[in-house]
């Protein structure tokens, strides 16, 4: 299911005066339908507790025990009742294991036809108490989307990938360092943000000014190794037919520059300067650089927009897949429901249906063409689409941001760079949502359908103000 190894804890919950049998079928159950998904399981064995559940006090502690054992691996927990469930071994369990990780709750359903005592489970009421016992201990959890379902069944696997996702959101968001490469161009006041904000809710920014890039980049040796495996990576990655040799190197020098750096600080995403400074003043432009970032799930925003790649970030941590910087930029036609998004572009491969690289036609109005090469130019693939913007709201100190879903289409569209259109229901009131709360320009675009992901980790387990734009009908 996911291309990176994920670890869950799991709990499961038993009641005495409930058959005993359903506790161990149902936590074989789920131990199967992890593994089949790729996931690695903590959880007691039939010898540390009771089939391997948690009923008394006594076995809480042992789950507590070994989940803090285990506590750099697991990224989140599944609360799984074959049964009604002791509701405060339950909660127990969690508070004593101080992880702080996304929790799901799954219920298994009662069969109609074996409702005798011998069989019958009472998990939906059970899955009531454990949530309210939750509440009462201030953990956070999530739901699946039945109230009961089965761990085999299609449902819980979708609910399950569903899960994964917000677990690698939390995780990749959590004591995230950020790399903020040179200032912000001065007619961009709407990437502004508080790194103080930032940093409240553990995240780091680093920054480092463009002339000790450039610095950096004048000590290398023609021939550096680094500097050729970097331009014959560029070469491989997009058609270069229309660039002069020099302006590769550049590039090249650049890509390799900002690497280097990205690792020394461990720095995991990162947000770069780009108009006009690097074109006046070194020669080329930096998106194919960052496109190649983006491709290899290393976000990279423009104009220093650093809540932006992190908006990228978190849909690329629910996807597995290339996210995108992209301005709301021009209505379609007469559709109220359509719109096109485009930059000038540093978009991923990924996006594209086809991508050829070339010079940047809005600064080459400037400045000379010749230092404007490095732009990633293509027509922008129908496909789903999810979108996210995150926002430091100064003056209201909190975080906070808005996720939504709608599609890019093959609609007609004859402009430059890397643009696509977007489809999105109920567009207009997404619209004046984003200029009535003073939202930027810039989204976050995914090839996929992440936003209830991307709401949940940030809503419920990160605490942000959120809003998810939905259709009204839809739930």
């Amino acid at each position: 299911m996911s291309k990176h190894p994920l670890t869950l804890g799991v709990i499961v919950g038993n009641r005495g005066f409930f058959p005993g049998h359903l506790a161990q079928e149902g936590r074989d159950e789920m131990l199967a339908v992890l593994a089949a998904a790729g996931i690695r399981a903590i959880v007691l064995s039939p010898e540390e507790s009771k089939y391997g559940a948690v009923e008394s006090h006594a076995e809480a502690q042992r789950c507590g025990d070994l989940f803090r054992r285990h506590r750099d691996e697991i990224a989140g927990v599944i609360v799984t009742l074959p049964n009604f469930g002791d509701e405060r071994a339950i909660a127990d369990a969690l508070r004593l294991s101080t992880l702080q990780v996304p929790v799901l709750v799954q219920a298994t359903p009662d069969k109609a036809s074996k409702m005798a005592i011998a069989f019958r489970r009472d998990s939906f009421c059970g899955k009531m108490s454990a949530c309210n016992n939750l509440m009462q201990y201030g953990i956070p959890y999530s739901l699946t989307r039945l109230h009961t379902v089965s761990p085999s069944s299609e449902s819980f696997k979708k609910d399950l990938a569903w899960f994964a996702a917000v677990c690698r959101i939390v995780r990749g968001l959590t004591n995230l360092r950020i790399g903020s490469i040179g200032a912000r161009p001065a007619a961009f006041n709407t990437v502004r943000y508080s790194e103080k904000l930032l940093e409240a809710n553990g995240i780091s920014v680093e920054p480092i000014d463009l002339s000790e890039i450039l610095g950096r980049i004048d000590r290398l040796k023609n021939g550096d190794s680094n500097v050729e495996a970097k331009l014959s990576a560029i070469k491989k990655y997009v058609k270069t037919s229309n660039v002069p040799e020099p302006a590769l190197v550049k590039m090249a020098k650049l890509g390799w520059v900002i690497e280097e750096w990205m690792q020394q600080t461990q720095t995991t995403i990162s947000a770069v300067q780009c108009w006009t400074s690097l074109e006046e003043y070194f020669g080329v432009v930096p998106c194919t650089i960052m496109s190649m970032m983006s491709e290899n799930l290393i976000p990279s925003a423009c104009e220093v927009d650093v809540v932006g790649t992190l908006s990228m970030h978190a849909l690329a941590l629910a996807s597995e897949t290339p996210s995108a910087l992209l301005d709301w930029n021009n209505n379609y036609g007469d559709d109220p429901d359509k719109a096109v998004c485009f930059h000038c572009s540093n978009l991923p491969k990924h996006f594209f249906q086809d991508v050829t690289m070339n010079s940047h036609d809005i600064l080459a109005s400037m400045i000379d063409r010749k230092d404007t090469f490095g732009t990633c130019v293509g027509r922008v693939k129908a496909g789903e689409m999810s979108y996210a913007r995150f926002s430091t709201d100064d003056l209201n100190g909190e975080m906070r941001g808005y996720v939504g879903e709608g599609k890019f289409t093959n609609d007609p569209l004859d402009t430059f760079g890397g643009a696509g259109v977007v489809q999105i229901p109920q567009m207009q009131r997404l619209l004046r949502f984003i200029c009535e709360e003073g939202f930027e320009h810039h989204v976050a675009a995914n090839f996929s359908q992440s936003a209830s992901a991307v709401y949940e980790a940030a809503s419920n387990y990160l605490g942000w103000n959120m809003y998810f734009h939905q259709p009204e009908e839809e739930f």
